[in-house]
This record gives C-alpha cells, sequence and structure tokens, in this order.
C-alpha cells in the first residue's frame, strides 16, 4: 500500500501541476491576445486622428511655375588700359584688360603682389600708368580723320578751344549742360599725334614673366572706340588748362557722363570737385565739346541702350 499510494500521490502532483502550467499558459495567452489588442486599438485611434475622415480636407494649392532665364548673364567688360599701338603684340592668353591694342603681360621685377600687374618702382598716384611719357599735343585737336577725298577738297583748320563766357560758367555748374551737336561722320578711327601726360606708377603685382612692364590687354572695337574718347577729351583739357592754368586751383573733379550710339554726349554731371569752379568748367567743356562718330554697330549690340557709360578723374597736381 505505501507504494501503491506513493505511486498515486505523485500523479496527483503531476496532475495539479500540469493544471498550473496550462494555467499559465492560457493567463500568458490572454495577456498577449489584450496586449495585441490595446495595440491595435491605440493604433486605430492615433491614425484616426490623423486620418478621421470627420476632419477638413486641406485643398490642393495650385501648381506654380517659375520660369527662370538659364542663359548666363552678359560679361561686363574688361577694365579698360591703353596701349601703344605701335608696340603691340600677339593676342594673350589670357584676358585681363580690354585695350585698343594687345599686349602680353611682363614685370621688370620679380612678383611682390597678388594682382594682376606688374611690379616696378615709381610714383604713389593712383592712376594706373606703366610708363612714363610727357605730353604732346596735337594740331588738329582729336578730330576724326577725314576720308583722302575730303583731305582733297577741304582745307582742314586748326581747332581751337571755344572759351566760356563769365556768365556761362554757373550755369555749367548748376544744370545739365545740353550736349552741342556732333559733326555727321562714320564710324573712323581717329589719327592723333595727341599723347598725355603720363608718370610711372609703384605697382606691386603677380605677373612672374619677365620683360618691359605690361600687362593682358586684348585690342578690341570697344577698346579702340574707349582710346579715341579718351584722347578726344585729353587733348581739349590739356589745351584748355594750359590757358586759363593762372584761374585754377590743385584739386580733383570726377565726371560722368554717357555717350549715346550716334557719338553725342549725354547725361554731362559733376559728380564731385575738390577744386575751384574754373577747373570744375574745364573739365566739363572738355567733355562737352567733343565729336565723336557713331558707335560701331559691334561695338553697340555689346552696350545698354543708353550707350557708352564713362567715368573721368581729372587732377591738377602740384609741380
Amino acid at each position: 500500500m505505501t507504494t501503491a499510494e506513493f505511486i498515486i500521490g505523485h500523479s496527483e502532483d503531476d496532475a495539479i501541476e500540469r493544471k498550473k502550467e496550462a494555467r499559465k499558459i492560457l493567463m500568458a495567452l490572454l495577456a498577449a491576445v489584450l496586449i495585441h489588442l490595446m495595440i491595435g486599438y491605440g493604433l486605430a485611434v492615433f491614425g484616426g486622428l490623423l486620418y478621421s475622415p470627420f476632419s477638413p480636407v486641406e485643398e490642393e494649392k495650385p501648381v506654380e511655375l517659375t520660369f527662370m532665364d538659364l542663359n548666363p548673364a552678359p560679361a561686363k567688360n574688361a577694365m579698360f588700359i591703353p596701349n601703344d599701338e605701335s608696340k603691340q603684340t600677339e593676342q594673350p592668353k589670357d584676358k585681363t584688360f580690354e585695350s585698343n591694342a594687345n599686349s602680353i603681360a611682363a614685370s621688370e621685377q620679380p612678383a611682390t603682389g597678388s594682382f594682376p600687374l606688374p611690379s616696378q618702382d615709381g610714383s604713389e598716384r593712383t592712376k594706373l600708368d606703366l610708363a612714363s611719357q610727357s605730353q604732346s599735343l596735337p594740331n588738329e585737336g582729336a578730330q576724326p580723320q577725314p576720308s583722302v577725298a575730303q583731305q582733297q577738297t577741304t582745307p582742314q583748320p586748326t581747332v581751337q578751344p571755344t572759351p566760356i563766357p563769365k556768365t556761362e560758367e554757373l550755369a555749367m555748374l548748376t544744370q545739365t549742360p545740353t550736349p552741342r551737336p556732333s559733326v555727321a561722320s562714320t564710324p573712323q578711327r581717329m589719327r592723333s599725334s595727341y599723347q598725355p601726360l603720363r608718370e610711372r606708377t609703384r605697382l606691386s603685382g603677380s605677373i612672374s614673366n619677365r620683360g618691359t612692364s605690361a600687362v593682358n590687354a586684348v585690342g578690341t572695337p570697344l577698346g579702340r572706340y574707349e582710346k579715341m574718347v579718351q584722347d578726344a577729351i585729353g587733348s581739349r583739357w590739356y589745351s584748355y588748362v594750359g590757358q586759363r592754368m593762372d584761374l585754377i586751383s590743385l584739386g580733383t573733379a570726377h565726371v560722368s557722363f554717357s555717350i549715346d550710339r550716334s557719338g553725342k554726349v549725354t547725361n554731362l554731371k559733376l559728380v564731385r570737385n575738390s577744386s575751384n569752379e574754373a577747373f570744375a568748367n574745364v573739365c566739363l567743356q572738355s567733355v562737352l565739346e567733343i565729336q565723336l562718330p557713331p558707335i560701331p554697330e559691334d561695338v553697340a549690340s555689346t552696350l545698354p541702350p543708353e550707350g557708352l557709360d564713362e567715368q573721368i578723374t581729372f587732377t591738377m597736381f602740384p609741380n
């Protein structure tokens, strides 16, 4: 009996243990189902808040088209620097400056700076001059060179500066002068013996090629027209300054103006002046009286509708 009871007792314990295990498994299954139900319910509630059919539907915005000009912006003209046409070289590979004649960069001294200029000794003036030269005034000012037929039939008078009456000097400073009509002409190159006074400027640049001071400049139609403008103004200015030297004070005048496609000066303005009125009048008159041919078509097509914008600084230095 003892052995039988022992066996029966062991069987009862196993049954109890099985019941407990089954109960645990059932509870675990119920808990898992409950957890899944809670997660599903939470997702349903959260999704309902975001995508509730009762929430107002935001209207779609119309598609907007933005038109963009993908063409590259026109390049600005490079800074102009005059060159001696008798010393013209082959065209440089890199165009740093615009000019009336080609030149290839060279420096008389080793490179000492970061600008595309030669290194050289000279004066401390701000104007960029690569060499010194004395001034030379032409007999005919800076007028367009006439054709051979015109030279044979029409004698060429010597152009003399037109003096400004005292009563008109103040008017030139207080209002924009009306340009005088230009002589009708066709686009022609000017041939002039005029050369401005230049004084070699102290420079510190990055050019390493050794030789006579020069920069990479390309002679272009615009550069040649710029040279024509500068010669026309400069030849008059030196002449007028020489006539009125006793009336002029030291200082600087800054003048701006435009040249329209027909070659006429427009929008002439005295921007600032640290000298006196006599000097300002000389500068304004030197610009106002120039006679230029129309801007060549290949140049005009690269300019804005108003034409060629110019700014010139005139300075009287002490001797």
